[in-house]
């Protein structure tokens, strides 16, 4: 079967609101079109998408798959379109994701002062689909975090970074220097897959309501640094590697440039 974009725009509108009215409102249709529309999208795949309630809508398991497989095929669409448009215009435009606290700026402004000519763009990368903007052609180079699929990739290391235990202000543990992996053996860890977070935001929300600890890397812990979290070392935990990351089969002059200026910038860095 051919998957219908619109539909599967109307499904994500409706997964990203847990709400019809919502969803309608942000769609610009009405409510009755847009349930026609999921019901008929429901239809073709033959399963159930939502579990719909009086007062919200919940995402079935096969739900929860597709919104995940939608987001990618979205954005994947649109970047063919933006390059479309690039293209009939005579744009050339580089496109760098970049994992949650990891700064590629520099490399960037460097880039831009020996090609000024070319457009730049950054695309964030979430920690549940690392290299997914590498692979479906929403960015063609990538300022990533291990750990991460990168078969089909060419990768360039280019440092360490240590990894952080965050938690309350008011945790018992919070008034300590530094931890070890032993100090954290009791506590309840929202790294976990049985808690999985849909965002950094969220993540660092439960830790401040009191529902576990979370190692996150240092840039990440300082990029979100609030008064009621504490971020304290772990010595014994390996830290992530981080690296530059493009297509293995991409071979532009322009990638090329753009490596050796990121590279050498992000490495003094």
């Amino acid at each position: 079967m051919d998957l219908d974009l619109r539909k599967l725009r109307y499904f994500a509108a409706v997964a990203e609101c847990r709400h019809f009215g919502r969803a309608a409102e942000q769609l610009y249709i009405t409510q009755p079109v847009l349930s026609r529309q999921i019901k008929a999208l429901e239809q073709e795949l033959e399963c159930a998408l939502l579990v719909r309630t009086t007062r919200s809508v919940e995402l079935t398991f096969a739900g929860k798959q597709l919104y995940e497989e939608a987001r990618g095929i979205l954005a994947a669409v649109d970047a063919v379109v933006r390059r479309v448009h690039d293209a009939d215009r005579g744009i050339q435009r580089l496109v760098v994701a970049f994992s949650p606290g990891l700064r590629v700026s520099e490399a960037i402004r460097a880039f831009a002062a020996r090609h000024p000519d070319i457009e730049t763009d950054l695309v964030p990368s979430r920690w549940w689909e690392k290299d997914a903007p590498l692979r479906d052609g929403r960015a063609q180079a990538g300022y990533l975090r291990r750990p991460f699929d990168d078969s089909g990739l060419h990768t360039i290391p280019i440092g360490r970074e240590s990894r952080v235990a965050c938690m309350p202000a008011s945790h018992p543990l919070a008034c300590r220097d530094e931890l070890t992996s032993a100090d954290l053996a009791d506590e309840r860890m929202l790294d976990t897959p049985t808690r999985r977070t849909s965002s950094l935001e969220e993540k660092f929300e439960l830790v401040a309501s009191g529902h576990g600890i979370a190692l996150v890397p240092l840039s990440v812990a300082r990029s979100y640094s609030r008064p009621d979290l504490a971020h304290l070392p772990v010595t014994d935990v390996p830290g992530l590697e981080t690296c530059l990351a493009v297509p293995a089969d991409r071979r532009e002059k322009l990638l090329r440039d753009f490596l050796e200026i990121a590279t050498a910038t992000l490495r003094h860095a």
